[in-house]
């Protein structure tokens, strides 16, 4: 088994990137927010746990997220890789997800990181409207829908989540470079990390995020 991990603040386009690669190469696709969401949804023991602490506004701790992380690896036994969309977060959780590669005589091949100024991430998110009955994702600039408001899939009415607005964008940019620069000289240090130019046009930067990946094996 190999590990991709791919890395970048919010809105700097990771996750289109991440699913599209993961499906491509046959890789097992895990973004921890959507898997520790599951986790709670479901009532399982490290979700009521990772519960606990976001109803007290507190962190999930590390040894909860690689336990989430753990027990989703197991359960696909088969997968010839994994493809970590934004896991890492802290050098702790990287010495964590190194061992457990280790346990399962598997490695990192690549860290790709999706470099974008705090400008275009605030344009990205700002513009960024939901359907809320099927979650549809939209751009008033760059993604339209047919009708202003409405989803062209369902119908739904169009919004904006609170977590992209300017104010709240910028924090969470801030929480994310506080978070994760010496991750980046972490992967560094190793040779694995790989700096692609995420403020570039959707098709190319998965030109240049193949081009990582086929060069490092991943």
């Amino acid at each position: 088994m190999q590990a991709v991990v791919f890395l970048g603040p919010p809105g700097a386009g990771k996750g289109t990137q991440a699913k599209g690669e993961a499906e491509r190469r046959g890789l097992l696709y895990i973004a921890t927010g959507d898997q520790l969401r599951a986790a709670v949804a479901a009532g399982t023991e490290l979700g009521l746990q990772a519960k606990a602490c976001m109803d007290a506004g507190e962190l999930v701790p590390d040894a909860v997220i690689i336990g989430i992380v753990r027990e989703l690896i197991a359960q696909h036994p088969d997968a010839e890789g994994v493809l970590f969309d934004g896991f890492p977060r802290t050098a702790a959780q990287a010495d964590a997800l190194g061992a457990l590669m280790s346990e399962r005589g598997a490695r990192i091949t690549a860290v790709v990181y999706f470099d974008v100024a705090a400008a275009a991430v605030v344009r990205r998110l700002g513009g960024r409207r939901v359907c809320r009955g099927c979650g549809t994702t939209y751009h008033i600039e760059h993604l339209r829908p047919k009708q202003e408001g409405t989803c062209d899939r369902c119908g739904g009415e169009l919004y904006q989540r609170d977590d992209d607005n300017e104010t709240t964008v910028r924090e969470r940019l801030r929480v994310y470079e506080d978070q994760t620069a010496s991750l980046l000289d972490y992967y560094r240090s190793q040779d694995l990390l790989v700096r692609i130019d995420a403020a570039q046009s959707i098709d190319d930067v998965a030109q240049a995020v193949r081009g990582a990946l086929d060069g490092a094996g991943g």
